[in-house]
């Protein structure tokens, strides 16, 4: 399961796997011109490498084209849907079920006031 491992660019089976997760293209207006494996590939390298989005190299698509399908899919959900599905299948690969079964939160996740609850966070009534 080497979709998990990806680093900067995704290798051909990654992107076997990747790619059927992404919206298709549109059935109306113009088709689409660019190389969505190229876009992933960007979008890896800025977040992997902590850059700003105008410090693309060159070799991949304009900065701008690749923000604007980052953000495009983040707003439709779809990082979610693919996040989702990735995870079953790495649960699967391990043995497990595909979706967790349960959730654990400890006191350290979960802060609250130190001094105890609601009535220390609202104003008191006279």
């Amino acid at each position: 399961m080497g979709i998990i491992s990806f680093v900067t660019q995704a290798t051909a089976a990654q992107w076997q796997e990747l790619e059927p997760l992404l919206p298709p293209d549109a059935t109306r207006g113009h088709p689409r011109t660019t190389d969505l494996r190229e876009v992933v590939n960007g979008i890896l390298y800025v977040l992997r490498g902590g850059i700003p989005w105008r410090m693309l190299p060159h070799d991949l698509p304009p900065w701008g084209t690749v923000w604007w399908y980052f953000r495009k899919w983040r707003e439709d959900g779809t990082w979610e849907r693919v996040e989702g599905a990735l995870r079953e299948r790495v649960r699967e690969a391990a043995g497990q079920e595909a979706t967790p079964s349960a959730a654990i939160i400890d006191s350290q996740s979960v802060k609250t006031t130190e001094k105890g609850g609601p009535e220390v966070t609202t104003l008191a009534r006279r």
